[in-house]
């Protein structure tokens, strides 16, 4: 006698925390592939960036947001308004904690998560990093805010994901294959190739300069079927900070775009002409035009 087939699950999981609790990581982790930007740097993730994880007995759509803070820029409100946006027509809400330091901000954020109508799961991240007494402590601290289950979880070393990304199907409906099964973004190549930039200026600079850093593409062409050339603009918000990420005799531009080429390379498949310039642009983050033009556009 045959068995009956088992169902199809699939839906909408917004991924929520506090800055740096490694959302991106955890969704590039269990997308198995690099499709956000990740840095230790806070509010490194901008805006709702959708990766999809297709397996024979589900498809997960996954929406990362931007890191929960209290906005002080047109930027940050952008922010904020991409959280709002990615909770709506959600079939499940994933909530990260950083086990390490769990805040009265990630408890907030719990909080805020009964009035929900879906599953609520929360995972408990950066197990590697804790000690087997940390672990408990943050689970019981945990256990009464309301969450459907809490699965501990490393997005460094891939502990615990499966046992997380078996509890997120369970808890999907059935429905339909939403997106192709080699789609894994919904991200234009345009800002994807922004977003390594940024990132890799985010890995270099420090203090207050990645905060006010914006890339814009301005050009890409294909030069041969084996060369593609990529003109993008760095912006700052001071003269000051122009100076850092040019660096002594261009050395600190020179190892951003190296760096980014690199990662644009695999990302394209082909050999990538990476030529950038820094331009400034004061308090870009609190100008609508600026921010329409850096992709940041509500």
């Amino acid at each position: 006698m045959n068995q009956k087939a088992k169902s199809y699950h699939s839906g909408f999981v917004t991924i929520i925390g506090r800055p740096n609790v490694g959302k991106s990581s955890l969704m590039n982790r269990m997308i198995g592939e690099k499709i956000a930007i990740v840095s230790s740097k806070p509010q490194t993730t901008r805006s709702r960036i959708m990766g999809v994880l297709s397996r024979p007995e589900h498809q997960i759509v996954f929406l990362d947001t931007p890191g929960i803070h209290d906005p002080r820029t047109k930027l940050g409100e952008y922010m904020m308004h991409s959280v709002r946006d990615a909770m709506d027509g959600m079939d499940a809400v994933l909530v990260l904690f950083d086990v390490t330091h769990i805040t009265e901000n990630d408890l907030r954020v719990a909080e805020g998560m009964k009035e929900k109508k879906v599953p609520v799961i929360l995972a408990l991240n950066k197990i590697d990093l804790a000690t087997p007494e940390q672990i408990l402590a943050a689970t019981a601290k945990a256990a009464d805010t309301g969450f459907e289950e809490i699965i501990p979880v490393s997005a460094r070393t891939g502990d615990g994901v499966e046992e997380l990304i078996t509890s997120l199907e369970n808890h999907l409906p059935e429905g339909p294959q939403y997106f192709p099964e080699d789609m894994i973004t919904d991200q234009p190549e345009r800002i994807l190739c922004a977003e390594i930039i940024r990132e890799k200026a985010l890995r270099h600079l420090r203090d207050e300069v990645p905060h006010g850093i914006g890339v814009e593409i301005m050009k890409i062409e294909a030069l041969s079927d084996k060369l593609t050339e990529i003109n993008a603009t760095v912006y700052c918000e001071r003269a000051a900070h122009k100076g850092i990420i040019i660096g002594k005799n261009g050395t600190m531009l020179q190892t951003i775009g190296t760096e980014a080429r690199l990662d644009i390379e695999k990302l394209m498949d082909t050999h990538i002409n990476l030529k950038l310039w820094v331009k400034i642009r004061p308090d870009w983050r609190n100008n609508a035009s600026d921010l329409k033009n850096l992709g940041y556009d509500s």
